[in-house]
């Protein structure tokens, strides 16, 4: 799994990686492919932000403990959220007014589309990864769990449409936790626990969708479009233009879509196909998403 996250951070460009952790506040880190696997430091409230900013459509966030201060009379006299709001000081409420609407002035630091990618990656964390346990909480969930070396630090950050909370478990002098403690065994059983209470009255709101986001329906195993032989499907958020348009187990006079092995019983590989013989766009590679 580690080689696949350095190889995909290879292909990014560590450059890249440095600048999203840097517009997400997480941290200013250099550009070493290492950051992939969490070499960066970086606090609680730093990552908590970030992914708010994730769940938030790439919205930039700033996070405030005091959010309003009156006097004894009412009157505010310290406001963190300065958006402009002259509906906001009506004499009196009266049936029919409408809420006032605000304008959101907030910086876009991720494209919408890439921000709900990350989060539907992580619901999937939840239904079917290292994040089974917060199931329970029978909610509309994501997040992701994390462990360094030696279990010297374990990670739980995850987040409904609204409430961002992270867990963070170890020592102030660093040491190990204990053998196999890892973010799923140490930090997502105190969030879990959380979050159901903190969820308890909450109604079951599904995340946001961008307009533009497509999502398809595919076989778990190979990324493609389902086949006959397909045993488990899932449905994943793709931009317009890059879902998949090859069906799992089709064949053609290169071998089978989706088959890693195909070619193996030859001494070699499958050629590169010069184009989709199916139409739409070009072939991907054997293989797919999982």
């Amino acid at each position: 799994r580690n080689l696949m996250t350095v190889r995909l951070a290879r292909d990014l460009g560590a450059e890249s990686i440095s600048e999203i952790a840097r517009r997400l506040g997480i941290g200013d880190w250099p550009p070493y492919l290492s950051t992939a696997l969490g070499a960066g430091e970086t606090t609680l409230m730093r990552l908590a932000t970030a992914y708010a900013m994730v769940v938030n459509g790439g919205r930039q966030i700033h996070p405030a403990l005091v959010e309003r201060i009156q006097d004894r009379d009412g009157k505010t006299i310290f406001r963190r959220d300065e958006r402009p709001c002259e509906a906001c000081s009506v004499p009196e409420w009266h049936p029919g007014l409408q809420p006032p609407v605000l304008p959101d002035t907030r910086d876009q630091v991720l494209n919408p589309l890439d921000a709900y990618q990350l989060v539907h990656v992580m619901e999937g964390v939840i239904q079917r990864g290292t994040g089974r346990r917060a199931l329970s909480i029978g909610k509309p969930l994501a997040g992701k769990t994390g462990t360094t070396n030696d279990s010297f630090d374990a990670w739980f950050m995850g987040f409904s449409p609204d409430l961002v909370v992270g867990v963070y478990v170890g020592f102030d002098t660093p040491r190990s936790l204990g053998d196999n403690e890892q973010g799923a065994s140490a930090a997502l059983p105190i969030w879990v626990e959380f979050m159901k209470g903190a969820l308890a009255d909450a109604p079951a709101t599904p995340f946001r969708t961008p307009s533009g986001i497509r999502l398809v329906r595919i076989d778990a195993k190979t990324g493609l479009l389902p086949g006959p032989d397909t045993a488990t499907v899932i449905t994943e958020a793709f931009k317009p233009g890059t879902e998949p348009t090859m069906v799992s187990g089709m064949q053609d006079d290169y071998g089978t879509y989706g088959d890693p092995g195909a070619g193996a019983g030859t001494g070699g590989t499958l050629p590169a196909r010069p184009s989709n013989p199916y139409g739409g766009a070009a072939a991907p590679a054997p293989g797919g998403l999982y």
